[in-house]
């Protein structure tokens, strides 16, 4: 339905492809016909730090910033980032969460619990094991499209359009992997 806005809000840390999958969500959205607009901040990106990007499309988009409780999506790449964002998250909203944890960088342990409370609070989510996809795809650098695959079955876009977005956005050479990633990622949610 393109008269509705969607909202996905995708979080990382720098290095993860926060920004190349925004970047292939917004081209997929914009080949489906969807007016798509982008919000990113990736300014600590080379030092680890937190990378998200708001993504909304539809008929008619105005703002490229999503209000807080209204993400139809989180979109994480990792556990505590999770976290960061869910005032986001719209009540009926989903969340898809590599089970990744990535030190921040001015801390010494890494925080306790985040799945299970993130199991205990929300009933849309969606938590993907990267050792599963990184034994079926050997490579942890395509983790991101794989979840891609994944976001692709809960929103409304066409998987040409996703796979005219990948070929064209991923580094030369690594088209056919990281379709296979996307191919993978669709697997991960069985509905």
């Amino acid at each position: 339905m393109k008269d509705k806005i969607t909202n996905i809000l995708m979080i990382g840390v720098g290095g993860q492809g926060t920004v190349l999958s925004s970047n292939i969500l917004s081209l997929a959205a914009m080949f489906d016909g969807h007016d798509v607009k982008k919000n990113e901040i990736h300014g600590m990106s080379q030092r680890g730090g937190s990378v998200f990007s708001h993504i909304r499309f539809g008929k008619k988009v105005y703002s490229p910033v999503i209000p807080e409780g209204e993400a139809d999506v989180l979109f994480s790449l990792e556990e505590v980032e999770t976290l960061r964002w869910l005032q986001f998250l719209k009540p009926a909203g989903s969340i898809i969460c590599l089970d990744e944890k990535i030190l921040p960088s001015n801390q010494t342990s890494y925080p306790e619990g985040t799945l299970e409370f993130l199991k205990q609070n929300y009933k849309n989510l969606y938590i993907v094991d990267p050792q599963l996809l990184k034994k079926e795809l050997n490579n942890v650098k395509v983790l991101n499209v794989a979840l891609l695959g994944a976001l692709s079955k809960m929103i409304e876009i066409s998987d040409n359009s996703w796979i005219k977005a990948i070929r064209e956005l991923v580094p030369a050479g690594t088209e056919e992997l990281n379709i296979k990633a996307f191919e993978a990622g669709k697997q991960l949610l069985s509905y």
